[in-house]
């Protein structure tokens, strides 16, 4: 089966790079949901915990259970509150509040702009009256910017519209709490100092989708796709590969099967354009369930190790192509 590198330097140089803008360890939270962005949740737990980081976010409480072990605290997106003092729950609509069972510790997610999840800014003092009544333990009040990665002045009109928040949360009396809006994009591009908690996300491993124009860290790629040889053969001029027969051979080739396919998590499509790899291998033909062909006899060939490049030939972008990974593929510490 296919394999995964994680390069443990380059995860340590990415963190290193944000805590020397933060200025401290405790004010970064690594998010580890999907599978930690494809990379492996326990695998990326376990490393976050060496570097230092005692703070996580996941997506659901079945991840964070995984994770326990490694983290003082876990902040869940998105799942029902319940009783735990090591999660603490964000409340994205006012029915969560209602659902969250009493006494467990909560965040609450307001919508400044994003228009997808949290309470509208104008609930935001019946959410407040209402968490009291329930006998919730507020721990912090967040929002999430929907364009800090893109060159645009909407990441300072929702930041302008978080201080509205924050004055209205701390009149209610509300005053030792947290209060956090910055994903990697976001902390990238402006001063942190004013960040309770910073959700740090694809930066950790290594990517930034911000436009050029901008200066950000010098961050490095921390996942590699391998695959391994499972046959080979000379194909004769005008003989075709795999189903369809969509790549015909120009002259005589060794071609190679590899023990990847989109039953991997690898994408299927090859029509447009063919992929080539990180060593400059064309993928030739359909990308079947389990195998790809390449005109290689190496016993393993590195199928990317830059998601953003690759993401950019398939027409997509590095989360997506490193979250659809598989979880069975086996991952690996360099």
């Amino acid at each position: 089966m296919a394999f995964i590198k994680i390069n443990k330097e380059n995860f340590f140089h990415n963190l290193s790079q944000f805590v020397h803008k933060t200025a401290t360890k405790n004010s970064i939270g690594i998010v580890l949901k999907d599978n930690a962005y494809g990379h492996g949740l326990k695998l990326m737990a376990q490393l976050s915990q060496e570097f230092g980081l005692t703070q996580a976010v996941v997506r659901s409480y079945a991840e964070a259970q995984v994770i326990k072990p490694y983290f003082k605290h876990i902040l869940v997106l998105g799942d029902h509150a319940i009783v735990d003092k090591q999660c603490s729950f964000t409340l994205n609509a006012l029915e969560d509040i209602d659902t969250a069972q009493k006494g467990s510790t909560v965040e609450l997610k307001v919508d400044t702009g994003m228009h997808r999840n949290g309470i509208a800014f104008d609930e935001l003092k019946i959410a407040l009256q209402r968490l009291k009544e329930k006998g919730l333990i507020l721990k912090g009040v967040m929002t999430h910017n929907r364009s800090a990665d893109e060159l645009s002045s909407e990441l300072f009109w929702q930041s302008k519209k978080f201080e509205e928040v924050k004055k209205i949360v701390k009149n209610t009396g509300y005053t030792h709490i947290r209060f956090h809006s910055f994903n990697s994009a976001s902390a990238l591009r402006l001063p942190c100092e004013n960040e309770d908690f910073i959700r740090l996300g694809i930066g950790a491993y290594g990517y930034s989708e911000l436009p050029s124009i901008y200066k950000t860290l010098a961050l490095k790629p921390v996942l590699s796709l391998w695959a391994n040889r499972v046959a080979t053969r000379t194909l004769q001029k005008g003989q075709r590969v795999g189903y369809g027969g969509t790549y015909r051979a120009e002259k005589e080739m060794r071609v190679s099967t590899y023990d990847l396919g989109y039953g991997d998590g690898w994408m299927r499509s090859n029509r447009l354009k063919a992929f080539t790899t990180a060593e400059n291998l064309t993928i030739l033909g359909r990308v079947s369930m389990d195998y790809v062909s390449l005109e290689s006899h190496q016993e393993q060939v590195c199928i990317f190790d830059n998601a953003l490049d690759a993401g950019k030939q398939l027409n997509t972008i590095s989360y997506e192509l490193m979250t659809q990974l598989h979880p069975d593929i086996k991952r690996t510490i360099l």
